[in-house]
């Protein structure tokens, strides 16, 4: 086993979360298994997730620069070949702060460059070799997967490491029905969760 270093992004409010609690657990499989982890939680480190006016109006120009204040965490993702996203389902959608992440951090010259004959773009996140989600949901399965579609794996998997990385390993691991989850199941898919990342 090649020991990598994984970017672990963690977005709940409240460090008493079953979010949180996911975050340790994969954290500690990870470590346990030789890897380098640096656990970025957005909550705690008050990260700003609103895309001011100037990033916004500089965005298609040649040479962006990220913003000093979010120039730490531009580094720390450089920095990895692992990414792992663990937040809950909030209106079937990522957490703001979450969204917010995704806006300000993957940006040209870190996620990806302008094609010049436009329209395409180029990906630049070609370090990463695993783009991972731990997830939860407070509906059911099939409401996510078959009524709506399941809009936010379809977003992560073809939106963002499709055009920001080359042959990604993507992986979703989710627990629906969070809501009436029982402390059985919680517990059992923090088993799986463990499963999972110790053998990458």
């Amino acid at each position: 086993m090649v020991a990598r270093r994984f970017l672990v992004v963690l977005a709940h409010p409240l460090p008493e979360s079953f979010a949180a609690s996911a975050a340790r657990a994969l954290v500690e499989t990870l470590e346990a298994k030789g890897h380098q982890v640096d656990l970025l939680d957005l909550y705690a480190e008050d990260f700003d997730p609103r895309l001011t006016a100037a990033e916004r109006a500089a965005y298609m120009e040649p040479g962006y620069q990220s913003p000093q204040d979010v120039s730490g965490i531009v580094e720390r993702l450089k920095a990895a070949d692992g990414l792992v996203l663990v937040f809950p389902h909030w209106w079937f959608n990522l957490p703001a702060i979450m969204k917010g992440f995704i806006d300000r951090i993957f940006v040209p010259g870190v996620a990806f460059e302008h094609d010049k004959a436009g329209g395409r773009i180029v990906p630049l996140m070609t370090h990463i070799k695993s783009f991972w989600v731990v997830t939860s949901t407070g509906s059911p399965w099939w409401v996510v997967h078959l009524y709506m579609g399941n809009p936010v794996k379809r977003i992560l998997k073809r939106g963002v490491a499709a055009f920001c990385a080359k042959s990604v390993d993507f992986r979703m691991l989710a627990l629906h029905d969070m809501d009436r989850a029982t402390e059985e199941k919680r517990k059992g898919f923090l088993a799986k969760l463990r499963a999972a990342f110790a053998s990458i």
